[in-house]
């Protein structure tokens, strides 16, 4: 599949990434991410490998594109809970209520 990251063309096959992530240790996520065999790699690193350019060259979204486009699942940010809510935990202490005093 041609697509273009960085203004840059690129013939991209899904076996193609697939061999160029062989051996790669995946970085921690703290973003956006791509699953390529059973790893989740950043968006960023995976651009990285495959284009060969710094990753200040290229935006997440082009790659995001390309790596859905070739059938990769892509994960996006994921969102944190508001303030205001409560884990569940928080939730049944909050149920049970204050110990009493004697």
């Amino acid at each position: 599949m041609r697509c273009v990251i960085a203004r840059f063309p690129f013939e991209l096959t899904k076996a193609g990434v697939l061999e160029s992530m062989k051996g790669v240790k995946p970085e921690p996520v703290t973003g956006e991410s791509v699953i390529i065999g059973r790893r989740h790699y950043p968006v960023k690193q995976v651009g990285q490998v495959i284009t060969r350019q710094d990753r200040r060259d290229f935006s997440a979204a082009e790659v995001l594109r390309a790596m859905a486009q070739l059938g990769f699942t892509c994960r996006a940010v994921p969102k944190e809970a508001p303030l205001g809510m409560l884990s569940p935990m928080q939730h049944a202490s909050a149920m049970l209520g204050t110990p009493a005093t004697a």
